[in-house]
This record gives C-alpha cells, structure tokens and sequence, in this order.
C-alpha cells in the first residue's frame, strides 16, 4: 500500500513536528462553551479535530457556535487543513442530538424493520442531522455482532447476529452518510460481539477463536471496506489468538497492522477508541497508551474529556518523536494519511447557523421516521402474539425474527 504523498506546507521547520503531531489527536471539551484556559491550549496544541458529548449540546445555535469557536481555536495559521468535527450519533440509546433535536431510532429498531430503504434513510438522517448543527464526521455505525455475551452491553445498538444481516443494513447506511459528505466510522474492530464488559469501565475479554473473529466479526470490515473512511479500533482483548497476546486491540500490532492494513487491505483512517476508557486506562498510563497506538498503526487518538490527559499525551509522542527517527518516520506517514483525507474528503469552510426552518423540518423528518419504525414494530408483535397459539396448539415453532434469540 502506498502511503500518500505529504501535503507542501509553510510552517518553519522547527514546528512541524509538532504540528504533525497534534494533527493526530481528537479532543473532547468541557462544556458548552470554550473558556479561557480550554481557548489556550486548543490555539497552543491546534488537534486534528473535536468530538462533542450531550454534555456540550444544549441547542442547535449553541452547538454550531462551539464547533465554530473550536475550530477557528484550533486553526494553524497557513495551513487550511480541514479540521474533523466529529459525534456520537448511532440512534437509540448513543445519541448526542436527541435533545437538540429528536431522538433517532435506534439500529436495532430499523433492522426489525426488515427494509434496506429504512436503512438508507437512517443514514440519510443521521448525515443530514449532524451536518446540519456544523458536524463533519459522525461515529456510526457500529458493526459489531449482536452475540449473547454482549446482549446486556450493546442492546439495540447492533443490526443482529449474523455477519451477513449486519453488511445487509450497513451498507445502505454508509451509502447515505456518503451522500450526506458526512464521514462515518465502523466500529468497533475487530469486534465486541462475544464481549461480557463494557470497555468504558474495564477491558473485554473475548474469547473467539481467529477463524469466528475472521469469518463473522471482520467480515462486515472486510465487505464495507470501501465504504469506511474512518475505523475505530475497540480496547478489548482476544486471548485466544496467541499473536495478539493479551493487549487491548487498539495498541496492538497485530490487530491493527498486520491484520486491517495488511490482510483486509484498508486504506483509511484508523482510530482509537476513547483512551480515556476505563478499558484501556486500567492497564497503561497515558502516555504509554499514545505511544502504543501509534507504534500499532493508529492515525487518530481521541481523548475525549481531560485536557491534563490530552496535553500529557501529545507531549509523550512529541518528545518520542524528537527522541527516535523510526517513531517519527511512523508519526510522520500518519500525519500524510490524515491530512491527505482530511483534503480529500472535507472542506475547510467553517460551520453555519441552520434556520428554524431547517431545524423544525428536520426534527418532524425524525418524529416521523420513528413513529413509522415503532407502528410497524408493533404490527409485528401482535401478529406474533396472535400467532403463538396456533402455533402452540399444533406443535409448530414460530421463528424468532433474524438475529434475535429464540
């Protein structure tokens, strides 16, 4: 694979380094509007981009005004590089614009639904809804396999069971972020599906062998391959694969190198999962978890909530990159992959004020969609209710609907 070409740029040589550096890290905020010190070390460190929580949104004018402010904070003087405005927006239970706007349905939900144009117009929704507030990237959908050991921790935000029903609905999803020019990110590889933790508290340890990892949770990787910009590697582990050892995915070799780069072939973005998460943070420093993913392959680091972890991080990779011509020959390939698709795939125009208009017929859009998901989700059991007798009395077995347990 070839790496792209780096991008000319007009910064004095002695702080390219670390604007190559910083161009690797998404960053979380405060609040719901910058402060002084948060203003400061956004214009001192200048990241590759944001991510905002609910605990940033409070309304659609608030919401565009921050990702404004941060992004011009942000901005290197002479470089015009896209900055990434990225949310968590999967519907149903991960959805950070429900108060802003209206809550989305969840995957789960549109899959039941059985229709590959709901699917597409989740998407359309999604893309258009985050876009809409300034947002440029949305983290969705997730690809992981609604399994049993992971029913209590994912619940309805997995498409089902089966590898081949989550590429089903995915890929008209991805289709439509596409068309909406909102970058989505697949996640969360290689996959969480046999997980029994959630990785916000503690790493999941997954034991699946490499060919079930292989066949079921990477083939919705390896089957969407072109439609990912954007990866998020997961903190779990998977014991089983003694290549991989007992490492978190997102600072390992094995798994991000020599199995997405090399053996499925992706060329996009690769990014960590929150490095703030109790799944990666109970086995590593900070410090050392930056290091790691970067050595593993990673092009993105997101530290989404301490600025203390954010500037301890950047500085550990910063002075490994001084310190070593390999890590900085390593630092430096992940910066051109960024900035190349950063170039490529976003525009550097700051975001604007949606109207009211806008925003109300977006907000019915959702109401409508969701309304229509539920009426038939409830046509469904009731013809399953009234079903079950019958097929009681006479010996038969009703199937339960694909990729829900029996």
């Amino acid at each position: 694979m070839s790496t792209p070409a780096q991008p000319r740029t007009r910064m004095p040589a002695r702080n390219r380094l670390r604007h190559q550096v910083a161009q690797l890290f998404l960053v979380g905020l405060g609040g719901t509007t910058l402060d002084a010190t948060e203003r400061a070390w956004l214009r001192l460190l200048q990241p590759g981009g944001v991510i905002l929580f609910r605990r940033n949104i409070e309304n659609p004018a608030q919401t565009t005004a921050l990702l404004r402010e941060a992004t011009e904070a942000a901005a290197s003087a002479g470089e015009h590089i896209p900055s990434i405005r990225a949310v968590d927006l999967e519907g149903g239970l991960v959805d950070r614009l429900r108060d802003a706007l209206a809550p989305m349905p969840s995957a789960a939900l549109v899959a039941a639904s059985g229709s590959l144009h709901d699917a597409r117009r989740h998407g359309e929704l999604i893309g258009r809804a985050v876009r809409l507030l300034g947002f440029n990237t949305c983290f969705a959908p997730v690809l992981d396999l609604a399994l049993p050991e992971s029913a209590p921790v994912m619940r309805t935000r997995v498409y089902g069971a089966s590898a081949e029903k989550v590429v089903r609905y995915a890929e008209p999803f991805l289709q439509a972020m596409r068309g909406e020019r909102v970058l989505a990110s697949g996640k969360h590889f290689p996959g969480l599906g046999g997980g029994t933790l959630d990785s916000h508290h503690a790493t999941p340890h997954i034991h699946r062998t490499w060919q079930q990892l292989w066949d079921e949770d990477m083939l919705p990787y390896r089957e969407l391959l072109r439609l990912l910009p954007i990866i998020m590697v997961s903190h779990a582990s998977y014991p089983r694969i003694v290549q991989a050892g007992d490492e978190p995915a997102s600072v390992s070799h094995f798994w991000i190198t020599e199995t997405l780069r090399r053996r499925i072939g992706y060329e996009g973005l690769i990014l960590s999962d929150d490095m703030e998460m109790g799944g990666l943070l109970t086995q590593m420093t900070i410090e050392e978890a930056a290091l790691r993913a970067i050595l593993a392959g990673s092009d993105l680091l997101e530290i989404c909530r301490d600025p203390a972890l954010v500037l301890r991080a950047y500085e550990a990779v910063l002075s490994e990159a001084e310190r070593s011509t390999a890590f900085r020959a390593m630092v430096r390939r992940a910066w051109a992959r960024v900035v190349a698709h950063k170039h490529r795939l976003l525009t550097p125009q700051l975001p604007r004020n949606s109207t009211e208009e806008q925003l109300t017929r977006m907000r019915s859009e959702i109401l409508v969609f969701t309304a229509e998901l539920e009426a038939s989700e409830r046509s469904r059991a009731r013809q399953h209710d009234a079903n079950a007798p019958v097929a009681a009395a006479s010996g038969l077995t009703i199937a339960a609907p694909e990729g829900e347990a029996s």
